[in-house]
């Protein structure tokens, strides 16, 4: 009888107990989402399906025959919008995370959503720094850029060559909000000036009052604090007023090889851009490059660095999956977070424990025509920041898992 209460007992905690790691459904879902048809489709879009794919076929069941599956959406760059993908994609249709979302208020909104729920964030293209600072997650892992990095460091690199008067044409929503902020700060804390800024909508298609302003204020560096459509816009009307032969430097701080293309290298020459990732870098960045391009749809095209965002984050939590035999975020996270090395696309990485993936950054200038060789080859190295560098030092930003 004694022994039969001891029994009783300690079935009766295991069925009170938390429950085992476990895959969900027997299949590990992940959402793809982002902007499909609109000004981020080339740097996104479908080739950022394809990136998630791509690591789902190289994870192979990671060795344990576990079966994953990708689905995607098209955001509309609206928070609403994803707010509500995502909430069905939670509740009803059992993805277990959601990867590449560029527009920072859908990322933002996302991460809200999310937070201590079992489906993991691996923001791969969302640049707000908040996410690894006073809206951090444990929910959350910020792969490639974000407006910190981008701000500082391209700041940072273009003062050291002279630049110490700026001017910013900015997107007047939170991803250029912020980066304009984090280069302001840089700026002048290091003896140069901002001289003016001008605010545009998303989606603007003349640029030629906000650069005739630009170019009347002499400044030495136009700072493009925007994206996609609208940096590619900005810089093809640039050339047009002769802002860079007349010694202006301009400067994009989100652009993306996709961008380059599809403005021509005769109109971007010149053009100073800071990437977390190239192509054509190395070995390993090479060989993904041409089996990317060689995927349906492509058509030839080489990867963003958002793409091979989606493609390292999704690989990572795959990894982490099959290391924890769960696909919660509450035991992939921790796992990831483990992670020190080298990555094949982004050099030595660490993922901090605010989830801050931390690699190493670059500074590239579009070459001229006559000095690209092959189609793609657009880029020549002018400096590399180190990972350390590169980021927000993880004291700094507010994090609570900090404390």
């Amino acid at each position: 009888m004694k022994n039969l209460k001891w029994a009783l007992a300690i079935a009766a905690s295991l069925i009170g107990g938390p429950a085992s790691a476990e895959i969900s459904d027997n299949v590990v879902r992940i959402g793809v989402l982002n902007d499909i048809s609109g000004i981020f489709q080339d740097t996104n879009g479908m080739g950022s399906v394809e990136a998630a794919r791509m690591a789902a076929e190289d994870f192979n069941g990671g060795g344990k025959g576990i079966k994953v599956e990708i689905v995607y959406a098209d955001h509309q760059n609206k928070a609403d919008v994803g707010n509500a993908i995502a909430r069905k994609w939670l509740d009803v249709e059992g993805v277990d995370a959601i990867v590449d979302v560029p527009n920072s208020a859908v990322g933002l909104s996302i991460n809200t959503l999310l937070r201590d729920s079992r489906m993991t964030f691996l923001a791969s293209s969302t640049a707000s720094s908040d996410l690894t600072g006073k809206a951090c997650s444990p929910n959350t892992i910020q792969w490639v850029n974000d407006a910190w990095a981008t701000g500082n460091t391209t700041a940072a690199a273009m003062m050291s060559r002279g630049g110490k008067e700026w001017y910013f044409l900015t997107v007047d929503y939170a991803l250029g909000k912020g980066i304009e902020a984090e280069a302001q700060k840089y700026i002048e804390a290091h003896g140069g000036k901002v001289l003016g800024s001008s605010k545009h909508p998303l989606g603007t298609s003349d640029f030629a009052s906000f650069l005739l302003q630009a170019q009347s204020s002499k400044a030495q560096v136009i700072g493009l604090a925007n994206a996609g459509g609208d940096t590619i816009n900005a810089v093809k009307q640039a050339a047009e007023f002769g802002i860079q032969q007349n010694g202006q430097k301009l400067v994009a701080f989100l652009l993306f090889i996709n961008d380059v293309h599809g403005m021509g290298i005769k109109v971007a020459q010149g053009l100073q851009l800071m990437e977390a990732f190239y192509w054509d870098m190395n070995d390993d960045t090479r060989a993904f490059a041409k089996r990317f391009s060689a995927r349906p749809g492509m058509n030839g095209k080489m990867p963003s660095g958002n793409q091979a965002g989606v493609y390292a984050s999704t690989l990572a939590y795959l990894n982490a999956v099959a290391a924890t035999g769960s696909d919660n975020a509450r035991d992939a996270v921790p796992e990831m977070k483990k992670f020190k090395g080298k990555d094949k696309l982004f050099g030595d990485t660490t993922i901090r424990r605010d989830g801050r993936v931390v690699h190493p950054m670059y500074l590239f200038e579009v070459k001229k025509p006559e000095e690209s060789k092959y189609p793609y080859d657009y880029y020549k190295l002018v400096s590399t920041i180190p990972a350390e560098q590169a980021f927000r030092p993880l004291a700094e930003g507010g994090c609570e898992l900090v404390k």
